[in-house]
């Protein structure tokens, strides 16, 4: 019964999901739209976490296509830093190249609108993040 949960971190939201408590699932849970108040937005996350009683957060993060990082990659590092002051448990990054195309891709396959897309693209994101983390490293 070890839950993760997981953050696609954008500038403008913040999708989120949570692993089965299995771990071998990933089901989405929201797309936070950020306040521009860090701790506003850190203490909605750590809210968001406790309630779930994950073991570890995965942080998706994002790479270029040659696998250097880039400016994005460094906000993400530096909001991760924000959440970790006040959790107390496990974390880790996980390669996020390509999620955001993959979540459309999936959401236009399902026939999704447009406008809908733009409101769930995120969580999609992240559920493909955290299920990439699960099917590679299992829940430990």
């Amino acid at each position: 019964m070890l839950r993760i949960l997981a953050f696609d971190v954008g500038e403008k939201r913040i999708g989120v999901a949570v692993s089965d408590p299995l771990g071998i699932t990933a089901q989405g849970i929201e797309t936070y739209h950020r306040t521009g108040d860090l701790e506003q937005d850190v203490a909605h996350l750590i809210k968001l976490a406790n309630g779930y009683k994950p073991v570890k957060i995965v942080f998706g993060l994002p790479r270029n296509m040659d696998g250097s990082y880039g400016f994005q990659a460094q906000i993400t590092r530096e909001f991760a830093d924000a959440v970790l002051e006040k959790w107390d448990g496990d974390h880790a990054f996980q390669d996020e190249r390509l999620t955001t195309a993959s979540a459309r891709r999936v959401l236009i396959e399902a026939d999704v609108s447009r406008d809908k897309r733009k409101q769930v693209i995120d969580k999609v994101a992240a559920v493909v993040i955290l299920q990439g983390y699960l099917d590679a490293h299992g829940n430990t």
